[in-house]
């Protein structure tokens, strides 16, 4: 086993977008086991947008990081040590991990184990994992879609976006979508379902670009961008609409945040807007489970990763991430699987 551990420090909050600057790449003694403990050499490892809100110092609803210390994140690794009687060398555990190659986890706390033959462990970061289970619940427990509905998905390629989708089409709904790349939008017709999915970077006008692919309006909203595009959605909402608020990514790096002008639209229509934090809901978590697994082999699920290989690529593919670069879930190859 290596005694050295290679791992990514937040080295400075960012004003405005993430640049390479805010990292620092090193190396590191692994430290001592205490009872308890278990250390782990991760294999794969998640970058998500709304860890672009824990590198402020505003208050938010997630721990923010602090400057000098390692980066953290939903990853997958593999116990190579253990001080722990309940998580043995050899388990191969999903919880959150640090931006490194080995991370030592204080009396295995978070760690839960997964099956690393049922399904690529990248896939416990995805579709299996928060990304997947947050377009599921709030899909399901917030829009409440109803077959013959219309459900728009902003980010629709996206690592959750391409989830909501294909639930939205087993519900029996209209599903439209938007993507900042024909390739992305051909992928999210031709193989997530979509009926329509539109370039929103080619478009005039987002209002006039949903009017034209939502002809009898909005019934369900799954909001992950935020900002015009919400504005848009809101002149186009149905009675009784529901907007499940999941992310604002457009919104993550401005220092100024944009408005929305269309805001009494939510009372004209009495429709409702809410957000959620799936952490508050990880009781739904076995019918999660069993609802995808069982989609996944009658084969109404597809999914799509980007890859990018080695700890040192984290801080790029972040960067890259929160720039829409990615297609598909970000995902971060940090190791070989298990023997």
């Amino acid at each position: 086993m290596t005694d050295t551990n290679r791992r990514v420090i937040f080295a400075k909050r960012p004003e405005g977008w993430v640049t390479p600057d805010c990292f620092r790449v090193e190396d590191a003694p692994i430290p001592d086991l205490a009872d308890g403990d278990v250390l782990t050499r991760n294999i794969v490892m998640s970058v998500d947008p709304y860890m672009r809100g824990r590198m402020s110092d505003r208050k938010s609803y997630a721990a923010g990081f602090e400057l000098g210390e390692t980066m953290n994140a939903g990853a997958v690794g593999e116990v190579i040590a253990s001080k722990n009687k309940n998580v043995p060398v050899g388990t191969v555990v999903n919880g959150m991990l640090g931006w490194e190659t080995h991370t030592l986890v204080k009396g295995g706390a978070g760690l839960m184990p997964v099956d690393a033959r049922a399904a690529p462990l990248s896939y416990y970061l995805g579709i299996l994992g928060m990304p997947g289970f947050t377009g599921y619940y709030g899909l399901l427990n917030i829009g409440e879609p109803k077959p013959g509905e219309t459900v728009y998905v902003s980010a629709a390629s996206g690592a959750v976006g391409q989830v909501v989708g294909q639930i939205a089409r087993i519900k029996g709904c209209r599903v439209v979508g938007s993507a900042g790349d024909d390739e992305k939008c051909a992928w999210a017709m031709e193989s997530c379902g979509y009926d329509v999915c539109f370039n929103y970077k080619k478009v005039d006008s987002y209002a006039k670009a949903l009017r034209e692919h939502c002809p009898d309006g909005i019934d369900v909203y799954f909001e992950n961008v935020g900002g015009e595009m919400l504005d848009a959605v809101l002149a186009n909402i149905n009675p009784y609409a529901r907007i499940a608020l999941c992310g604002m990514i457009s919104q993550y790096n401005l220092v100024k945040p944009e408005g929305i002008s269309n805001i009494q639209s939510l009372l004209i229509n009495r429709a409702m807007i809410r957000g959620f934090i799936i952490s508050e809901h990880f009781d739904g978590l076995p019918g999660f489970i069993a609802d995808m697994t069982g989609w996944m082999k009658e084969g109404k699920l597809k999914y799509r990763e980007t890859v990018a290989e080695g700890i040192d690529s984290a801080p790029a593919a972040f960067i890259g991430m929160l720039k829409g670069e990615n297609f598909g879930k970000q995902i971060i190859r940090v190791g070989a699987d298990p023997a």
